[in-house]
């Protein structure tokens, strides 16, 4: 491959995931429905003409903005993982929530709040994508709860991510992020009230 070349297909790379990152904040502020390829053209800096070399639907760009979520996701965990710990993983991952407390109350949870949405819809298939993004996060929170040797890891994870999304939706529709600091440290003394 030229020089040339390879500075064509990093360029390209980079289009393409300016695109997604783009997809993923505009469907989060707009909802699915209401964003049009044009909004993340704009908030890309790319030609309206050049996002269909990239994806052909708007449906296509909703599923980049899940791909993004889970990205996102995964390099967190990634982070959270550097913790020697799993209950301070854990507690690490309720700071992040409630550090984005601000947004949450402003648009809701990214995946959670899409995943509503794409429910509604007859077609697709981008809810079940929705929900694998949800499943990354709970099985990575069973697995911390495993990994504590507690009983029921599962029902714990769904305890906790449920909480998270109760508290988005709640700080969402109250327009309130205090709401988020409020739960979140009370999601943190229930995971310290946990036995060792």
């Amino acid at each position: 491959m030229t020089d040339s070349t390879s500075a064509r297909v990093r360029a390209a790379s980079a289009k393409r995931q300016r695109l997604m990152a783009a997809a993923a904040q505009v469907v989060h502020r707009q909802g699915a429905e209401r964003t049009t390829i044009a909004d993340i053209a704009r908030a890309a800096d790319v030609p309206v003409g050049n996002v269909y070399y990239y994806f052909k639907t708007k449906d296509e760009l909703v599923a980049a903005a899940l791909a993004e979520h889970a990205r996102y996701l995964r390099d967190l965990t990634e982070r959270l993982e550097r913790l020697p710990d799993p209950r301070e993983r854990l507690k690490g991952l309720v700071e992040m929530w409630v550090g984005q407390r601000d947004l949450a109350a402003r648009y809701g949870c990214p995946t959670g709040t899409l995943a509503a949405e794409l429910d509604k819809r007859d077609e697709g298939g981008l809810d079940t994508e929705a929900g694998r993004v949800i499943r990354l996060l709970l099985d990575w929170v069973e697995g911390q709860f495993r990994e504590l040797g507690l009983p029921e890891p599962d029902g714990l994870a769904l305890t906790l991510v449920g909480a998270y999304q109760g508290m988005s939706l709640l700080a969402n529709a109250l327009r309130d992020p205090e709401i988020m600091t409020r739960e979140g440290a009370r999601l943190i003394g229930w995971l310290d009230s946990l036995p060792a």
